[in-house]
């Protein structure tokens, strides 16, 4: 919202400075965003008169001119076909910068002759787009005066930031009424003029909307006008306008967007030589069409509130006029329309149109409902002020919707509610200032809120009303109480894993990268989506219609981009969402990673090797165990997705039932429908899977560390077992012989071939014995030994390799 200084002293006495205007209406929440004194944009530029304005001796289209500016007189070459001895323009002195270009004026010399400033255009000065010729001024004009101040550009612009509930502010008076509530001076009078009608008016009103919607325009006012004269308007007018960044079309239509901005209240005038019969507001029929005012043709269906004659829609009702019945200069009947528009449907078509305006601004924020009449009043009185004219009888359907509403105050509310109080006497002072009504029953007041604040409900919002008016600094600064003793995690177990998994592996050298959550529907196929309740009705993009099923998809992208930009090597991982259904248990955050190309630099030491399955398995492992899963039970089955290579992949699971993570390569097809050269490993933890702890917010913690005081034993053992025997399936039998003593089982060798049967392979593991009680003797490492070979026999049928 932007607004003059002179304009609002228009309605406020006042006699503040500038600095403590926009100090108090940041006090009260009408933030100031900025305050444009264009008064020092254009110091350097004063009235001067020509003295003498003669031929150039070398260019045939210049003159050489003698400017005095009441002081001195300064030599200047001009170029404008009006320039001539005594008249009077705008100079622009040596060294200024020049508003309208930017240019930075210099002494200089052109085609021979010293030239020291310019005299100005109107375009160049930033006034407007004629540069015909130099400004040409009436000759009593004071030499010398600022300009500025003689084209009233001495006026500073402020521009504040509203909420949405404070439509009231939207207008110049609104914002004048806050400020003389908060004492910085006197709302002045403003009486609405009654203007009575001569003669009956060739146009009426109506309304018509089927049942249930009469609020899309429950009361419509207007008046008929004939001869009036429409043109320019008044210079201090078209200052107002301009100043606020509008472009002064004519009169009449000046007018109308003058009372937007001084009273928060839209108005329209039609050229009632064009309107056809009479006028009614409706919804429009689907289909229908309308040449707006802003160029532009747009089609409509039932949702949209329009005024209408029996030519058809000619305008949008609270959002924009038509361009059949807009009014020119050679409009000499007009019908202004004052109407109330429903805030929620208002706001809706200008959405769905695509139409900002002034009007739909406001409408959308509710404009006072009781000023339907007296916005018809004070339109027709300006209308007959500058353009003459003749007025008929307001013309009226419908009634204003229902606004009034009383509100119970205790004032004892304000000091439990902000932390401060005041005298009863200054809380009624400071709602009365704002238009509010007030009775007193007893302990509590009884408040009536006026028709321009809708936003008042309750009595919080008078509370807050008083404190905003009081002052928010008055709030004294105090430390909330503490609810308990000790606080609650800021985290839940979910965040924490989410948080300790990247920890973990960014440590093991992945970069973590963000990819969208969408996909192209034939890569989400891929990976088991694809779902039609999961593509999107709306994609920013058509490689953007699906929601993923996976996050592979998206870190694939990713690494391809960097391999086309000659990084062979990636390592990424990225931990999200991605989607089985649209239900809220369809959604899973998992942690996503892959590995292309070699595993580390090139070193004269050691070689780099390319990844394999096994660095995929390790950085979920790794993942799994930064969330606070045990590892070493878990089991390691194959069963991955179809995007993983069958015989390159495998699962770890929490039992058999349930799968924690997936990884492994991914599947050639895959790498070949996603056009990126393989090999590439992957893996997918579930981190929603990992079961919570039974300790303290669920969180898992490692276990007090236990140092052994005693000797302990490591025995290999060799066992012959059938090709497709799972050496998990071994060491779990080999771990469960014995769980008091045994501390640790894995394998080290796993080998097929010559003096290994046909269908046959060893399994090479080490077991670590660490006793509790007393060292060890050699029968009892003997007796866990048979214990190993007896568990590995029954559970695998393997049997010692000789």
């Amino acid at each position: 919202m932007k607004f003059t200084l002179a304009w609002l002293k228009s309605h406020l006495d006042t006699s503040a400075s500038l600095d403590e205007i926009a100090a108090k209406l940041t006090a009260i929440g009408l933030e100031v965003e900025g305050i444009e004194d264009r008064a020092a944009i254009f110091a350097p530029f004063i009235v001067a008169e020509v003295k003498k304005a003669e031929q150039h001796p070398n260019a045939d289209k210049l003159r050489v001119c003698e400017v005095f500016t009441g002081t001195e007189t300064i030599q200047v070459v001009c170029g404008a076909p009006n320039a001539r001895a005594g008249m009077k323009g705008i100079f622009a002195p040596a060294g200024s910068t020049v508003p309208g270009t930017q240019l930075l004026l210099k002494a200089t010399t052109i085609r021979g002759v010293a030239s020291n400033g310019m005299l100005c255009s109107e375009r160049e000065m930033g006034l407007t787009d004629e540069h015909t010729g130099i400004i040409d001024l009436p000759l009593d004009t004071p030499l010398g005066a600022p300009m500025a101040k003689v084209f009233g550009l001495d006026d500073p612009v402020i521009e504040i930031k509203l909420t949405p509930n404070r439509g009231d502010c939207l207008g110049v008076r609104g914002i004048a009424r806050d400020l003389a509530a908060a004492g910085l001076g006197t709302l002045k009078p403003y009486a609405v003029p009654s203007i009575k009608g001569s003669f009956k008016s060739p146009i009426g009103v109506s309304l018509d909307f089927p049942a249930g919607v009469e609020n899309a325009c429950p009361v419509f006012a207007g008046r008929y006008i004939r001869g009036v004269k429409n043109g320019p308007s008044p210079a201090w007018l078209q200052q107002r306008l301009k100043a606020i960044g509008l472009r002064p079309i004519s009169a009449l239509v000046d007018i109308t967007n003058f009372f937007t901005y001084d009273l928060g209240r839209p108005l329209h005038v039609f050229d009632a030589a064009k309107v056809k019969g009479n006028i009614t507001a409706r919804l429009a029929k689907t289909g229908e069409k309308l040449l707006a005012l802003d160029g532009k043709e747009y089609t409509l269906d039932d949702s949209i509130t329009v005024i209408a004659d029996e030519n058809g829609p000619e305008g949008l009702g609270g959002v924009m006029g038509g361009e059949h019945t807009g009014c020119s200069f050679d409009t000499t009947e007009v019908f202004l329309e004052s109407a109330w528009f429903d805030p929620v449907r208002t706001a809706t078509t200008g959405r769905k149109l695509g139409i900002h305006s002034d009007a739909r601004h406001r409408f959308e924020r509710i404009v006072d409902p009781a000023f339907i009449q007296g916005g018809v009043e004070v339109g027709t009185q300006m209308i007959l002020d500058l353009c003459g004219g003749e007025a008929s009888e307001v013309v009226l359907a419908g009634k204003a919707p229902d606004w009034k509403k009383t509100v119970s105050l205790r004032p004892s509310r304000l000091l439990g509610l902000v932390g401060f109080d005041l005298p009863v006497a200054e809380q009624t002072r400071i709602l009365e200032s704002l238009g509010f009504t007030i009775a007193k029953s007893g302990d509590v007041l009884s408040v009536d809120v006026p028709s321009w604040r809708p936003d008042i409900d309750g009595e919080a919002d008078l509370v807050e009303e008083i404190a905003r008016q009081h002052g928010f600094d008055a709030i004294p600064a105090e430390p909330l109480p503490p609810l308990r003793a000790v606080p609650a995690p800021a985290v839940s177990a979910g965040q924490r894993r989410v948080r300790v998994a990247r920890r973990a592996l960014a440590a093991r050298g992945l970069t973590e990268a963000v990819t969208y959550s969408f996909i192209r529907g034939t890569e989400a196929e891929v990976f088991g989506g694809g779902q039609e309740e999961l593509r999107l009705v709306n994609p920013i993009s058509a490689d953007m219609d699906t929601m993923r099923p996976s996050i592979l998809p998206g870190l694939i992208a990713t690494a391809k981009r960097n391999m086309d930009r000659g990084q062979m090597d990636v390592a990424l991982f990225e931990i999200g969402p991605q989607y089985a259904s649209v239900a809220m248990d369809g959604q899973s955050i998992v942690a996503t990673g892959l590995r292309r190309g070699a595993t580390g630099a090139r070193h004269w030491r050691d070689r780099p090797r390319n990844v394999d399955g096994y660095d995929a398995k390790a950085d979920a492992l790794a993942a799994l165990s930064a969330a606070g899963v045990d590892t070493a039970p878990l089991m390691v089955m194959d069963g991955a997705p179809g995007w993983y290579h069958p015989g390159r992949s495998g699962t770890l699971r929490l039992g058999p039932k349930t799968v924690l993570a997936t990884f492994g390569e991914l599947h050639p097809r895959v790498l070949q429908t996603l056009d990126i050269k393989g090999p590439v490993v992957a893996f997918e933890v579930w981190l929603e899977r990992i079961p919570a702890s039974r300790g303290k917010a669920g969180v898992r913690t490692k276990p007090a560390l236990k140092l052994a005081e005693l000797q302990a034993v490591e025995r290999d053992f060799a066992f012959i077992v059938d090709a497709d025997v799972q050496a998990e399936n071994l060491l779990k039998a080999v771990r469960g012989s014995d769980k008091a003593l045994i501390a640790r089982a894995s394998v080290f060798d796993v080998f097929s071939g010559a003096g290994i049967p046909e269908g046959k392979k060893s399994l090479a593991i080490t077991v670590r014995l660490e006793p509790q009680q007393q060292t060890l003797t050699d029968a009892e490492i003997e007796a866990v030994a048979k214990k190993i070979v007896a568990a590995a026999e029954k559970a695998c049928g393997a049997t010692l390799r000789a």
